[in-house]
């Protein structure tokens, strides 16, 4: 059985799990005025950046020199899974543990840097560590290697479902015999190039309003706000944590992960499937979850689509249903993982987030949407779901360490 340790969370709404959870249950917006760059009135404006966090307090400056700042962010959140699931890897053997971590976007600011100092200078000029911090492996390579990690190591692009991804490969990695494997994702692209990017998905919301922006399955929803940072997990075989005096936050139940069919062809999409091969895997019913995590795109069409999911699955608003990215946009490979560690909060304090930006949910929706304020419940089991661009789907089933059914 694999059970998820330790967490360690660099969100826009709060850098730390403690700080990320207040904002989570008090909805405190890390979304405001992107400001790294000029840019034209006339495009979107908003985004969920993290500020505040200094990578020098945490970090070498030879680690700095050499990463963008989405490998930075994932150093900084490793360390603090491994401080959360009390880890010294020094006193571990060095391939019984593994890396597996999901990034969608790689070193985006560092590489155009750099390509700027190839176009305007000469290729002398270019940094050497442009060879690999412009890569999507460079998160999993770094904390291997800054922790002496020898194991398995992987790296994931799904976009917004590649947290998940990483997290289910994670759990099959401990069953394969490595005891312990850090795991998850982060991304960020906040730079001119990343920025166009972004809007490029025509999916980015045009709100003039921050706190709107944003609006999972509003009636006006008009799209999402894209945010950077994400979350890295200790998941660990649970009899070796055990062995170790750490309990475990929750246990990897179920996981799965499906494709969309191709446009036109007449097939619904992947993420029902997804959804019921994760419950399927757990071994319960849809009747036994007691919340879900959606991917809660912010587009009406993606909305629809997952409303009508989650009303066949689970009936009309059979189940509490939540999406506190609303406080920090979506976040490619991080926002699955963030979700992850939402939900482990979740089950631990009995308390399900509301959706702090949508005010009116359209009734053909037929979801319960919790809005407003925090409902607290009695959780055992949460279901997480997200969706990539270009048709990714996964699906991770998350229950408390007690219950062992």
């Amino acid at each position: 059985m694999s059970v998820i340790t330790g967490l360690g969370v660099v969100a826009p709404n709060g850098a730390g799990l403690p700080e990320f959870w207040e904002a989570t249950l008090t909805g405190r917006s890390g979304i405001g005025e992107l400001d790294r760059f000029e840019h034209s009135g006339d495009t979107p404006r908003w985004a969920g950046l993290v500020d505040g966090l200094d990578p020098a307090e945490h970090l070498p400056g030879r680690l700095i020199r050499q990463t963008d700042v989405s490998t930075r962010f994932a150093l900084i959140a490793a360390q603090w899974a491994l401080d959360d699931a009390k880890v010294d890897p020094s006193t571990l053997t060095d391939y019984e543990m593994g890396v597996v971590t999901a990034n969608a976007s790689g070193g985006f600011e560092f590489t155009h840097r750099e390509f700027q100092k190839l176009w305007a200078r000469s290729p002398e000029h270019v940094s050497a560590y442009e060879s690999f911090a412009w890569f999507y492996a460079v998160n999993t390579g770094q904390i291997s290697i800054r922790h002496g990690m020898r194991g398995p190591g992987f790296a994931l692009v799904a976009e917004q479902a590649g947290g998940l991804d990483a997290l289910g490969q994670a759990r099959r990695v401990v069953r394969s015999g490595v005891p312990l494997v850090v795991s998850g994702g982060v991304d960020s692209a906040f730079d001119p190039w990343g920025w166009v990017s972004h809007l490029s998905s025509g999916l980015v919301s045009n709100g003039s309003d921050r706190a709107t922006a944003y609006r999972p399955f509003d009636e006006q929803a008009d799209g999402y706000v894209p945010g950077e940072g994400g979350a890295v997990a200790i998941v660990e075989d649970a009899d070796a944590a055990s062995a170790r005096g750490v309990p475990g936050l929750a246990r990897i139940a179920g996981y799965a992960n499906t494709f969309d069919p191709a446009p036109g062809s007449g097939r619904p999409p992947g993420l029902r499937r997804a959804a019921e091969l994760a419950l399927a895997d757990a071994g319960i019913r849809p009747d036994e979850v007691d919340v879900v995590f959606a991917d809660a795109a912010g587009v009406p069409e993606l909305d629809r689509a997952e409303a009508r999911v989650l009303r066949e699955l689970f009936g009309v608003c059979g189940v509490p249903v939540t999406a506190p990215k609303a406080l920090t946009g979506r976040l490619f490979s991080g926002g699955g993982m963030l979700d992850v560690a939402a939900a482990l909060m979740s089950l631990r304090e009995s308390v399900i987030p509301p959706t702090f930006a949508t005010s009116t949910v359209p009734e053909k929706y037929g979801i319960d949407l919790v809005l407003g304020t925090p409902r607290e419940a009695g959780l055992d089991t949460a279901l997480v779901l997200a969706r990539g661009r270009w048709g990714f789907n996964a699906a991770i089933v998350l229950r408390t360490p007690e219950n062992r059914s």
